[in-house]
């Protein structure tokens, strides 16, 4: 919830100044919801921590690009995701070319009639299901977050991640089946 419009322009204004308190401010606003999108991005807390603080580094340096009329809150979320794809493309060179990595070996290749239906899954916890993305490849679970929760297109996720859009199509695909073998095998369903 964004303060209002005069206490709001003071905000930016003193950012935009330097002043420490403000900033501080702002960090506060946004910190929950902000770890909360860099979660969905990161194997774990700590990654995301080190990619909220990238971002809002990236916020304060930046401000006075925000023109003001959109929502801050948005604002600031596009940079967390561009940050945490940043963030990826440094860590680990053309990750988003690779296919399954070692680390869904696990959960191995179940065959589709062995899949829980949608009607079978019980509802989770958003923790869980944090929990099962955070096991996702680094690719999948991009294109996942990208898709499903920053509502982009393929041809948008393609064009952002440099690669083409059967293979953002593919990654989604793998990204929701995978999904759904984590939850199940965590939950001991079927």
């Amino acid at each position: 919830m964004e303060p209002a419009e005069p206490a709001y322009n003071a905000l930016l204004d003193g950012c935009l100044a330097g002043e420490r308190r403000s900033q501080q401010r702002v960090y506060e606003m946004y910190y929950g919801k902000m770890l909360a999108v860099c979660l969905r991005y990161t194997k774990n807390h700590d990654q995301a921590k080190d990619i909220l603080q990238d971002g809002f580094i990236k916020v304060f340096k930046n401000l006075e690009h925000f023109n003001r009329a959109g929502s801050l809150e948005g604002w600031v979320r596009r940079i967390m995701v561009n940050t945490a794809i940043d963030h990826f493309r440094r860590a680990q060179h053309s990750y988003l070319l690779l296919g399954e990595d070692r680390s869904m070996e696990e959960f191995g290749d179940v065959a589709e009639d062995t899949d829980p239906e949608p009607e079978d899954l019980p509802d989770f916890k958003p923790a869980d299901v944090i929990n099962a993305m955070q096991k996702l490849t680094p690719s999948y679970r991009t294109v996942f977050n990208l898709y499903v929760f920053e509502e982009m297109t393929h041809k948008e996720i393609a064009e952002l991640l440099e690669i083409n859009v059967g293979t953002s199509k593919s990654n989604l695909a793998k990204a929701k089946a995978n999904l759904k073998r984590i939850l199940s095998k965590e939950h001991h369903l079927r």
